[in-house]
């Protein structure tokens, strides 16, 4: 499963970032993000259509990010196999027409049925069109290309509450899955003019035993994530699907670590940025990912707001998102990236203190500063994680690496509903708590925002010049014109001054 240059037409752009490339990427993945949530606000409208109750559509979104857990391991393998051009077309078609016929669903079965089929659209589509633009872009210019990737992840799930309740009460629930039709028709011109057909250096037969074993431990915890947020939770298949997770996760890692050609090169986490931006920030993922739940809850049950008035006001964690983004790729040259890291932890960790200290007396001018800086801080986290993980990786390894980023970062996505679903729970469990009590989502909040504290402790350990090769703390010291990622755990070099991933690498290995 290693891509080779020779095969590849993906070389990069000289002195900068292919645009194109990176925002029709962008695009896709916002499509799939937003179709991982925006049903829940229209769930009683969908329910009515189907003769149902609203707690059953569910199985829809269940489905749908069910789907993307087990399949997107599959995404480096197909791209590898058949080419990057022909499996990210295919999965956008694959996802449009899904789409169209979610919104021809005439009972609760097909729509669960087309989620499924929408859901392998989106596993494909979006881990392999960030591997070709990784595979497109020189390293010093991987700031800029990740923080075109990052907007999608921060503006999808605070984006669509808003959406999925004015395109519901408006004009219908169809609409939900119409308007991916013309998107994806315009992505997939566009795909075939500018996305370049990356291929593998050979036909490495699919490793089997590695994707039923992962593919089994991911749908477990994701379905166990997805039953941990309703409001009685079955204590006996919550403990079952935990026990059967932890058994194929075992067999997946002593499988993977073993076999020549696995599905999931798990070798990559030797690298040590790479390993520490998914471990901090998987943490850092999941907290965040909690926020856009909580809100919306605490407006509407706490604060007696209306669901427009409540999706309005958390779209303001959305511009303040995409107002820090002309000012992320300077500031990780500027100050580097463990400075960003800790300020952007902490100050997230503030934000959302605010938030929990709201309440319906605050001017709703301050409510909305306090969300829009909570926006920029968790957009300049978002970026500095995902940058950084790739920083140390080297070209012939970035299929695994992307594939293996992918898979966290989906299972930590669909952790933070759990989380914070979890934590509003136990804000309900204490003494003398009412319905439509405030204090469990403050209770809530508080300890969401622990959790970013807890995971910024992490990125301390980071050296100070931690992701310099991509342009990372370069006012402070200039990086070589002619210096190549470092290789994870090399013998150490006489004469010279190890570089800062080799420098973590040795303090883990000596703790």
């Amino acid at each position: 499963m290693v891509l080779s240059p020779v095969s590849s037409t993906a070389s990069p752009v000289p002195g900068g970032v292919h645009r194109p490339l990176a925002l029709l990427v962008a695009g896709a993945f916002f499509m799939e993000m937003l179709d991982g949530t925006i049903i829940a606000t229209a769930a009683p409208s969908m329910a009515r259509s189907f003769g149902v109750a609203s707690a059953d559509i569910g199985v829809a979104m269940t489905a749908y990010l069910l789907t993307l857990a087990v399949f997107i391991p599959l995404s480096g393998w197909l791209a590898d196999r058949w080419g990057a051009r022909p499996v990210f077309t295919a999965a956008i078609v694959v996802f449009t027409v899904a789409s169209a016929l979610c919104a021809a669903a005439v009972n609760l079965p097909m729509l669960a049925v087309m989620r499924v089929v929408q859901g392998v659209g989106g596993a494909m589509m979006v881990p392999v069109g960030r591997l070709v633009v990784l595979r497109s872009t020189e390293k010093a210019q991987l700031i800029r290309a990740i923080a075109y990737l990052t907007w999608p992840a921060l503006a999808a799930p605070v984006v669509a509450p808003a959406l999925g309740g004015l395109l519901s009460s408006y004009l219908s629930w169809h609409w939900i899955f119409l308007v991916n039709v013309p998107l994806g028709a315009l992505a997939l011109g566009f795909a075939l003019r500018v996305v370049p057909d990356i291929r593998g250096g050979n036909g490495r037969r699919l490793d089997w035993p590695g994707f039923v074993f992962s593919a089994l431990c991911l749908a477990c915890v994701v379905y166990g994530a997805a039953v941990l947020s309703n409001q009685r939770i079955p204590v006996g298949r919550v403990a079952v699907l935990g026990a059967v997770a932890l058994a194929a996760g075992v067999l997946a890692v002593w499988h993977l670590l073993r076999t020549g050609t696995p599905l999931l090169d798990l070798s990559v986490f030797r690298v040590a940025t790479f390993r520490l931006a998914h471990a901090s920030g998987s943490v850092f993922r999941i907290a965040i990912n909690a926020v856009p739940f909580l809100l919306p809850l605490m407006f509407q049950d706490g604060f007696g707001w209306s669901p427009v008035k409540s999706g309005l006001a958390v779209v303001f964690v959305f511009f303040g998102n995409i107002g820090i983004k002309p000012f992320t790729t300077p500031l990780l040259r500027r100050f580097g990236f463990r400075p960003i890291l800790v300020a952007s932890g902490l100050a997230a960790t503030l934000t959302i203190v605010g938030c929990a200290l709201l309440t319906p007396g605050w001017p709703f001018g301050a409510m909305l500063v306090v969300l829009f800086a909570s926006g920029v801080f968790r957009s300049l986290g978002f970026t500095a994680y995902n940058t950084i993980a790739f920083a140390d990786v080297e070209a012939d390894r970035m299929s695994h690496a992307n594939t293996l980023a992918s898979t966290v970062q989906q299972l930590a996505t669909g952790l933070g509903v759990a989380v914070g679903a979890l934590c509003l729970r136990l804000g309900q469990a204490l003494p003398g708590v009412r319905p439509g009590d405030v204090v469990p989502y403050r209770v809530a909040l508080g300890l969401v925002a622990a959790l970013i504290f807890a995971g910024m402790v992490a990125a301390l350990r980071m050296p100070g010049d931690a992701g310099e090769v991509i342009g990372g703390g370069a006012a402070r010291r200039p990086v070589p014109a002619q210096r190549a990622p470092t290789r994870p755990a090399p013998a150490p070099r006489a004469g010279a001054e190890p570089t800062a991933g080799e420098r973590l690498e040795r303090s883990d290995r000596s703790e």
